[in-house]
Order: C-alpha cells, then sequence, then structure tokens
C-alpha cells in the first residue's frame, strides 16, 4: 500500500508556526500514544529550536501501558519534559500545568533577576490532524478560560487563552502535517484512522493488521473472534468474517466488511490496549 498527504496548507501552518515560536516560551507537541513517532512531524525539532519543549503523549486509555513507558524514558532520554493525557475524559490533563512550570522554571528565574515577575509563561500547542489537539484545548482551558485578545507585537487575529495567571496558551498556531519517508508510518496513521477511509484498500490493512497482532498480541483475536491465531492471514480473516457473519448477496463471505470491523473494534479499544510502535523500531 502507498500512503500520501495531500496537505494543501501543510506550508501556510508551517510559517504560521515561524512567526508565532518567537513569542513562545515552550512548544507543547500532542502525539498519539499508540503511534508516539509516526504521530509527530519532525519539523516542530528545527522550528522550536532553543524553546523548552513538552510531549504529550494523548490517548494512553487506548495505549499499552508498558509501551508507553518504553516512550516516556525514549523522548525524556533527548531533553524532553513528557506526560501523559487522555484528552477525552480529562485524565492527566490538570497535571500538564505543573510540568509547564517545571519545563520553564530555568526562565522564571532569569525574568526574577532581572526584575520581571509575574509575566505569565506563553505556550503553543502543536501537532497533526486527528491527534485530539482541539479536545485537549478544551479540556485543559476548561469553561472559564477568558480570552485575552490581541498583544501588542502579536498579529492581529491572533487569540491568547489565559489559563490563569502564570500560563497563556496561544490559540493556535495551525497543524503541522506529518512527513513519512517511511512507509510503514503511514501504515500506521492509517490503522489509528488518521488518513481518510476513502483512499484506503480496508482488507489490506486488516491484512497487514492480524499478523501484528498475532505476534505481539497472541490470544487477542481468538478472545475476541474466536479464530485460529496459527493459520494464514487470509485465513484468520475469512474466520472472522464467518464467526461475524459479515455475508454478501449470494451467501458469499464479506472480507471487507469483516475487516471494516476489526479497524473499528482495534481503534475504539475493543480488542484491548494496543501500541503499534515501540522506540526499538526508530533507533540504529
Amino acid at each position: 500500500m502507498q500512503f500520501q498527504w495531500y496537505p494543501g496548507h501543510m506550508t501556510k501552518a508551517k510559517r504560521m508556526m515561524q512567526e508565532n515560536i518567537k513569542l513562545i516560551d515552550i512548544v507543547i507537541e500532542l502525539v498519539d500514544a499508540r503511534i508516539p513517532f509516526g504521530s509527530r512531524n519532525p519539523d516542530i525539532d528545527q522550528l522550536a529550536q532553543n524553546k523548552s519543549r513538552l510531549i504529550l503523549l494523548n490517548k494512553t486509555d487506548l495505549a499499552d501501558s508498558r509501551k508507553t513507558e518504553l516512550w516516556e524514558q525514549y523522548f525524556r532520554d533527548r531533553g524532553f519534559f513528557v506526560g501523559k493525557v487522555n484528552s477525552q475524559k480529562g485524565t492527566g490533563v490538570k497535571a500538564v500545568q505543573g510540568i509547564v512550570m517545571e519545563a520553564c522554571r530555568e526562565k522564571i528565574e532569569r525574568d526574577r533577576k532581572r526584575g520581571i515577575k509575574n509575566r505569565p509563561i506563553r505556550a503553543m500547542i502543536a501537532g497533526i490532524p486527528n491527534v485530539g489537539k482541539s479536545t485537549f484545548i478544551n479540556s485543559l482551558a476548561g469553561k472559564a478560560c477568558t480570552k485575552t485578545g490581541n498583544k501588542p507585537g502579536v498579529t492581529k487575529g491572533k487569540q491568547w487563552i489565559k489559563l490563569n495567571k502564570n500560563i497563556e496558551l496561544l490559540d493556535t498556531p495551525g497543524i503541522l502535517w506529518p512527513k513519512f519517508e517511511d512507509q510503514t508510518v503511514g501504515l500506521h496513521l492509517a490503522l489509528i484512522g488518521s488518513i481518510k477511509e476513502e483512499i484506503l484498500n480496508q482488507e489490506e490493512m486488516a491484512m497487514e493488521l492480524i499478523p501484528f497482532l498475532v505476534k505481539e498480541y497472541p490470544g487477542i483475536l481468538a478472545a475476541r473472534y474466536r479464530v485460529e491465531e496459527e493459520k494464514n492471514t487470509l485465513k484468520i480473516l475469512e474466520q472472522i468474517a464467518a464467526n461475524r457473519n459479515c455475508k454478501e448477496k449470494g451467501n458469499q463471505l464479506d472480507y471487507e466488511k469483516a475487516a471494516h470491523i476489526l479497524l473499528e473494534e482495534y481503534r475504539n479499544g475493543k480488542l484491548g490496549k494496543i501500541t503499534l510502535e515501540v522506540p526499538a523500531d526508530f533507533e540504529g
């Protein structure tokens, strides 16, 4: 399968981020905990040089907690502050403000020595499409947030959200799209539902997911769909179709429907907590 993005406004988002970055103390990057590497845009590292950095692993409720720990360590080893959140339910969101203050402690100390007191930390949130950025911003800001309007020196139209007296959030610098030279990254984005369904072949995606699950999470498919995991991939998909009564006209098995069920149930967490990437895949 070949995966492609068609991001007409990628350049615009990148330019917007470049313009805003000089106003910012910390860049908060939201990634999907199921594919922490694949759901990043590598441009952010270059754009956010010399800024405090916070990686938030979102949707941790859907991810394998053992692998999430490996990713936390991976990012910490590379100089990032790290947090875990589930924006949908609000889990871990309250802790983010504390991590931001910790990440900017040196900056606050520098300000204090220069006689600058009570200047709020300014944060920018970055993330690729469908990573949950809007939900996270709403969850973090809550109903009590006040938009402070345009600041002097800030291009007209940019909105700042005052979280509290200590932190202001830039809403919002536009969306950066992932770049993938590696087709595996494209596959992973497709499997979690970040690429439009219409341009993808569901059966082919299911045929990629099945052997991964059999190898990394043995027993999950057998328990959910009563399949024999030692069979080949096509046979397993056939068994899912038969056991879920996926039929076409003429009583033929409907592989497409079976594939759709498998992918949806994976994305919704019905197969359990499953992470598609580990740091070792991207080292060396």
